[in-house]
C-alpha cells in the first residue's frame, strides 16, 4: 500500500514536471511485458498464423517464435514492416531486436533494419541518426538481444520496424521499445531556420539538424532538437554529442534579420491543455554576444481564434554568470491547444537548446488550430478529451474525494509507523535474549535473507514499468544494493537460492540499506547457483568463541564516521589480548591497550536493522584470514549493540601512502624501512597489493563479493601488514569518493565496473575491476583520485563507452613507477569489458608474487 501511494505521488509529480531526461527514460514499453495488446501489433504480411505480428515480442516464444513476413526481404527493400501502436505519444530512446530461435528449430533474424515513425498515423518519418544514417545494425544470431540507442530519440505513437538485407533472404524479428510517456503533449513546433555565426574564422551552425517536419521557408509540422532532451553546454562551441560541428546543441538566430526585434515560435499540442509554465534552456554567453531573451509574449488558441490578453514575461537580466540555464516562463493556467510565443532579443544572438511545457489535460472539446490542422487521431477514441463543460463539477468532486482518501491513507500509515516503533522498543530485551541464546548454540543453521528483499519483490509487481536492464538472474538495483544471502543448511543440497532479478525503480523504500557498509560480508552464490561443499568449511564452526567484552574496558578515542547501522568509533580496548581465544589471536601485543574499531547500532534502530546487525556479527565471526579484518568480540548484553573489530595502528592505506614518497630506485634491494620514514620502495608497494589480492582470493573462495574494494578500505599494521576492511564509506574524509543517487544511496563509481554501474551487476569479476583501480592507487601513492580530471557525470558517461565498446573509453593512465608488463598484463586485464576475460584473484595473486621475486 505504501509503495502504491508513493508511486502515485511520483506520477503526479512527473505530470507536473513533464520534462524528459533521456538517461532515465529507458523503460520497456510493453512488448515483452504484455502491456501492449495483440491488436496494437500489426504487420505488412506474415508466413502463417503462427508467425503473425503478435508473436513479434522480444524474449517471448509464442507461436513459431517470432514475426516473419510472408515474402523474402529484398536488398534495401522497405515493403515489409512490423508496426507497434503505443496508443499515445511516447519519448522513445532505445530499441531492442531478436531473431527466431524457437528452441533450436529456427535460425532467421534481421541483420539490418530501418525505423519509421508517426505521431498521427498518416505522416511517416524515417528515423536517421545525427550523421544522417538510417540503417541500424541488427542481429548476428537468432537468440541474442541487440539493444540500440536512438540518437536522436523519437517522439511517436506508431513505430515500424523494417528489415533490410544485403541479398534476398527470409528474416524474422522480435522487438521491444524503450522510453516513457511524452507528457508535454507537444506534437510539433514551427520556428525560423537557424542562422550561422562566424566566430574567429570558425563557422558555427545553429540549425535544427534533427527536425522531422517540413523545411521550407522555416521549419513546420515537426519536432527536433528543442525536444530531444539534450541541453546545450555553457560554451556553445562545444557539445555533449561526440563528433559534431560547433553550435550543434543549440538552435539560434541573429537579430540582424528580424526587423521587429523578436523570433516567433508556434507550438501545437495533442489536445486542449491548462498550461502552468514553459521552461526554455538558453545560452547566456554575453562575452560572445549571446544573452537570455529580454522578454517573451505568448498568445493562446483554444477554440477558433487567438484569445485576447497575451501573457508577457521578463526574466531577470544576468550580467555576471555566463552559464546556460533554464528560464521558467509562467503561463498562468491558460487554456490552449496552440501557443504562439515571441522571444525578444536582448543582444545580437539568442540561442535555445530545449523547450518544455508543464500542463494538465483540459476538459474541453478539441478543435482545429489556427492552421486548420486535421483533428488529432490520438484524441478521437479517448473520452477524457471530449468531456462536456457540464461535467466539470462532477470531475472536480471526484478529484476532491480522491485527495481526501489519499490523505486518510497517509494519516493511517503514519499512525501505524508510530505504533510499530513503540512495539519495537518493547521487544528489544527479547531480541537481546534471543541473540545471547543463538550465539551459544553450536552448529546452528545459518539461514536468513535480507528482510526487505521479500517486500521489494512484492512491490515490483505494482510498478508500471521495469528497468531496461533486469536481464540477468543476479541483477541488483544500483541505488538499493540489497544484500542477498543464501540460506545455509546442514548440507549443500539444502541451500536455497537467494538470487532474484531486482526490477524496482531507483526510488527505493526508506528501509533499504546504503551502499557497502560491511558489504565485505555479502555472501554471493556462484554462477551455477550453488556453493561447493568445500567452501562451507569456515561456516561449520561455532559461535562460542565470540565472547561478550566488558564495555567499561573500551576507551573511545575518535569518531571515524557514520555507518549504515550507526556510528563507527576508534577505541582502545584494555586487556583484549587476554580476552581473546587462541584462534582469534592478533599477534604479539606488548602493550596492555589494543586499538579496535567499534561499530554501534543506533538506539532508534528498527527490528530489521537490529536483525541485519546480528546477521553481520554471525558472518564476520567466521571469517579467518591474515589479510581480512576480524571481529574480535561483541557487546550485546545491553543496548546499544556493539561489534568490536580489529583496527591497525597505521590507519587506512590511502592516508598511509598519501604521506609517503617513492624511493628513487624502486628495484634496488634495500633493507626494510624503519617506522616513521617518509619513503617506500616499489617492491613494498607490490607486496601490499599482493596481500590485498590474497585477502580477496580468500573471500572469492567463499563466493563473497566486497563491492567497495579501495585503499580507503584497507588497513595498515606493523611491517606493512595489510588487512581488508569496510570503514571507508562511513568516514567524512572519503565523502567525495562516493556519488550520491537521488539524495540517498551512494556509489563508489570511480572504482566500479561498467556492468555494476549500468546493469547493477556485482560479481567477483567486478571486484577484480575494483582491484585494478586499487592497484593504480597504490602505485600512484594515492596522490590523486582515480579519473580526477573527470566529473562524476563524465565518469558515468565513460562507463557507457565501455558498454558500447567503440574504442572511445578512457582508461586510468600508467603510473610513473609501474612497469609496462604490470600495467598491460595486469591492470588493463582487470578492466576488460568482458567480465569472463578478467583474471581471477588466484591469478592476480600469483602474478604479483612473481613480480615481487623478479
Amino acid at each position: 500500500m505504501e509503495f502504491k501511494v508513493i508511486r502515485l505521488f511520483v506520477l503526479l509529480a512527473a505530470t507536473v514536471k513533464a520534462q524528459v531526461n533521456p538517461e532515465v527514460c529507458r523503460y520497456p514499453l510493453g512488448m515483452t511485458g504484455g502491456q501492449i495488446q495483440d491488436e496494437d501489433i500489426s504487420a505488412s504480411s506474415y508466413w502463417s498464423e503462427s508467425t503473425a505480428a503478435k508473436f513479434g515480442r522480444l524474449d517471448i516464444g509464442g507461436g513459431d517464435g517470432a514475426w516473419c513476413p510472408d515474402i523474402m526481404s529484398e536488398p534495401h527493400g522497405l515493403k515489409e514492416y512490423l508496426q507497434v501502436d503505443l496508443r499515445s505519444l511516447h519519448f522513445i530512446t532505445l530499441v531492442g531486436t531478436q531473431g527466431r530461435h524457437a528452441d533450436g528449430m529456427g535460425n532467421e533474424f534481421a541483420q539490418k533494419y530501418r525505423i519509421k515513425y508517426s505521431r498521427d498515423g498518416s505522416n511517416w518519418v524515417s528515423w536517421q541518426d545525427r550523421k544522417g544514417q538510417q540503417v541500424i545494425e541488427g542481429n548476428r544470431n537468432a537468440y541474442d538481444v541487440v539493444l540500440k540507442d536512438l540518437e536522436p530519440p523519437i517522439i511517436a505513437r506508431y513505430v515500424r520496424f523494417m528489415p533490410v538485407t544485403d541479398h534476398s533472404m527470409i528474416v524474422c524479428m522480435r522487438v521491444e521499445l524503450y522510453g516513457c510517456e511524452w507528457l508535454d503533449g507537444l506534437v510539433s513546433y514551427s520556428i525560423p531556420d537557424g542562422h550561422q555565426m562566424i566566430y574567429r574564422d570558425l563557422e558555427v551552425s545553429f540549425n535544427d539538424s534533427v527536425y522531422d517536419g517540413v523545411s521550407a521557408e522555416g521549419l513546420t509540422k515537426g519536432l527536433g532538437q528543442l525536444t530531444d532532451g539534450t541541453w546545450g553546454l555553457d560554451d556553445f562551441l562545444h557539445s555533449q554529442i561526440y563528433g559534431v560541428w560547433p553550435g550543434y546543441d543549440y538552435v539560434g538566430w541573429s537579430n540582424r534579420t528580424f526587423p521587429k526585434g523578436y523570433v516567433e515560435m508556434i507550438f501545437d499540442f495533442d489536445h486542449v491543455r491548462n498550461f502552468t509554465s514553459m521552461k526554455v534552456h538558453t545560452s547566456n554567453m554575453f562575452s560572445r554576444g549571446v544573452r537570455v531573451f529580454r522578454q517573451v509574449t505568448c498568445f493562446f488558441w483554444s477554440d477558433s481564434e487567438w484569445e485576447p490578453g497575451p501573457i508577457t514575461f521578463r526574466p531577470t537580466p544576468d550580467r555576471v554568470s555566463q552559464r546556460a540555464r533554464f528560464v521558467t516562463v509562467t503561463l498562468g493556467d491558460r487554456t490552449a491547444k496552440t501557443i504562439k510565443c515571441r522571444f525578444h532579443f536582448s543582444d545580437v544572438w539568442m540561442l535555445f537548446s530545449e523547450v518544455a511545457f508543464q500542463s494538465g489535460s483540459a476538459v474541453y472539446n478539441t478543435s482545429m488550430g489556427p492552421g486548420k490542422h486535421p483533428k488529432n487521431p490520438l484524441t478521437v477514441d479517448d473520452p477524457t478529451h471530449k468531456v462536456d463543460d457540464s461535467n466539470t463539477r462532477i470531475l472536480i468532486g471526484c478529484l476532491v474525494a480522491v485527495i481526501a482518501i489519499l490523505s486518510a491513507i497517509i494519516v493511517i500509515m503514519l499512525w501505524r509507523q508510530v505504533w510499530q516503533k513503540m512495539l519495537e522498543k518493547a521487544s528489544r530485551r527479547l531480541l537481546d535474549d534471543d541473540l545471547t541464546a543463538r550465539l551459544a548454540i553450536q552448529n546452528r543453521a545459518f539461514a536468513f535473507r535480507h528482510s526487505s528483499l521479500s517486500s521489494d519483490s512484492g512491490s515490483t509487481s505494482n510498478s508500471t514499468y521495469e528497468r531496461i536492464y533486469p536481464l540477468c538472474a543476479d541483477y541488483q538495483e544500483p541505488s538499493r544494493l540489497i544484500r542477498k544471502l543464501p540460506e545455509f543448511a546442514h548440507s549443500a543440497e539444502n541451500l536455497k537460492s537467494s538470487s532474484s532479478c531486482m526490477a524496482a525503480t531507483a526510488s527505493g523504500s526508506d528501509g533499504a540499506p546504503h551502499y557497502a557498509e560491511a558489504d565485505i560480508i555479502s555472501l554471493q552464490e556462484s554462477s551455477d547457483g550453488s556453493i561447493a561443499a568445500a567452501n562451507m568449511t569456515p561456516f561449520t564452526g561455532t559461535d562460542s568463541s565470540l565472547r561478550e567484552f566488558p564495555r567499561e574496558k573500551l576507551s573511545f578515542k575518535e569518531k571515524l564516521g557514520e555507518g549504515q547501522f550507526g556510528e563507527v568509533h576508534l577505541c582502545e580496548a584494555e586487556g583484549m589480548q587476554d580476552f581473546l581465544d587462541e584462534d582469534l589471536s592478533v599477534g604479539e601485543i606488548s602493550e596492555s591497550l589494543l586499538l579496535v574499531a567499534v561499530k554501534t547500532l543506533r538506539e532508534d534502530a528498527n527490528k530489521n536493522a537490529r536483525n541485519d546487525f546480528l546477521k553481520e556479527i554471525r558472518i564476520m565471526s567466521r571469517l579467518r584470514d591474515p589479510n581480512i579484518v576480524r571481529l574480535l568480540a561483541v557487546c550485546v548484553d545491553t543496548d546499544p549493540l556493539w561489534m568490536i573489530t580489529e583496527y591497525m595502528e597505521n590507519g587506512d592505506l590511502n592516508q598511509f601512502l598519501c604521506n609517503l614518497r617513492l624511493k628513487e630506485a624502486p628495484d634496488e634491494d634495500k633493507p626494510e624501512q624503519e617506522e616513521g620514514e617518509d619513503s617506500i620502495s616499489y617492491t613494498k608497494l607490490i607486496s601490499m597489493a599482493a596481500q590485498i589480492a590474497s585477502g580477496m582470493k580468500y573471500l572469492s573462495s567463499l563466493n563473497f563479493v566486497h563491492r567497495d574494494l579501495a585503499t580507503r578500505n584497507c588497513l595498515v599494521g606493523k611491517n606493512y601488514t595489510i588487512r581488508i576492511a569496510d570503514f571507508g564509506m562511513s568516514r567524512n574524509l572519503y565523502k567525495g569518493d562516493y556519488y550520491r543517487i537521488q539524495g540517498r544511496a551512494v556509489l563508489p563509481i570511480r572504482w566500479m565496473s561498467w556492468e555494476s554501474i549500468l546493469l547493477g551487476k556485482f560479481t567477483m569479476a567486478s571486484d577484480v575491476w575494483a582491484f585494478g583501480v586499487t592497484l593504480w592507487e597504490i602505485l600512484t601513492l594515492c596522490k590523486e583520485q582515480p579519473y580526477s580530471q573527470l566529473s562524476d557525470e563524465q565518469v558515468i558517461e565513460n562507463t557507457g563507452e565501455f558498454f558500447r565498446d567503440k574504442g572511445k573509453q578512457v582508461y586510468l593512465p600508467k603510473p610513473p613507477c609501474c612497469p609496462d608488463s604490470v600495467y598491460n598484463d595486469l591492470m588493463l586485464s582487470c578492466w576488460r569489458r568482458n567480465a569472463k576475460q578478467r583474471p581471477s584473484f588466484q591469478e592476480i595473486h600469483a602474478q604479483l608474487q612473481e613480480n615481487m621475486s623478479a
